[in-house]
């Protein structure tokens, strides 16, 4: 096992294959154990990089999520990309850890390649997400698949994972409500958006959310590519599993 320190707390990474520096970035409630299924594909052509934001999977723990979740964990991420010196790194997050990069794209782009963001709300928080959340969040902790999936990300506490993650976004919703410090337009690194038609956690709301929400930002940026997903589950990285890896591929290697 690896251990990276980060405020005197230890965040654990892997690395596996070989070739150019590709960081994957789990979502929230989640861990790195979510890449375990998909991790050796890419690694076929990259050095791929697994990490647990702190409070997550085998990292230490924390008392409370921060408000400003998203951004915390992307100075994770920088201050790590700066200790191990693996250059210009690729980074591909989905969910929350989409918002996770692209914080760290704005924040430090002489770290960064190119982005992947995957099955993310945009800018803003979803509304009629985080107006549920709480009592979405407990009906998931008496579903068995969940329940199951938050046991195999975290261990014998996912529970209060779960529980800190939700104050978190309720409290992120009152207090921040946008996911950036920086504005979208000094994006300088090569982008590509991508989600799922079908996204239960987001299309439901609007078929068409993901078209012109990253529409919208790719606008702003003044750069980008997206790519949809006709059907699917959250996240597309996942539900979507052989195509979006040959989609990445593609893109990276342009």
């Amino acid at each position: 096992m690896s251990y990276f320190k980060f405020e005197d707390k230890n965040i654990y990474y892997e690395e596996t294959g070989c070739g150019k520096p590709l960081l994957l970035l789990h979502g929230n409630t989640a861990s790195s154990n979510m890449f375990a299924a998909v991790a050796g594909g890419y690694a076929q052509d990259h050095r791929v990089i697994l990490m647990d934001f702190l409070g997550h999977g085998q990292s230490d723990r924390l008392d409370k999520f921060p408000a400003d979740l998203w951004f915390y964990e992307a100075e994770q991420v920088i201050a790590f990309l700066k200790e191990k010196r693996y250059g210009k790194v690729d980074i591909i997050g989905t969910s929350g850890g989409a918002l996770t990069a692209i914080n760290v794209a704005l924040e430090a782009p002489e770290l960064v390649g190119k982005i992947i963001a995957d099955s993310f709300e945009g800018e803003v928080p979803l509304k009629a997400f985080t107006d549920s959340v709480v009592e979405d969040r407990e009906a998931s902790k008496n579903d068995p698949d969940a329940r199951m999936f938050y046991y195999y990300m975290h261990g014998d506490d996912w529970e209060t994972i779960v529980d800190l993650d939700t104050q978190a976004i309720v409290e992120h919703d009152k207090t921040i409500g946008k996911f950036f410090h920086k504005p979208l337009s000094s994006l300088s690194v090569p982008i590509l958006m991508t989600g799922s038609k079908t996204d239960e956690f987001i299309c439901t709301v609007d078929p068409d959310y993901f078209e012109t929400t990253y529409g919208d930002m790719i606008r702003k940026i003044g750069h980008g590519q997206m790519h949809l997903f006709e059907t699917g589950r959250h996240p597309a990285m996942l539900s979507n599993e052989v195509e979006f890896m040959a989609v990445c591929k593609a893109f990276l290697e342009i």
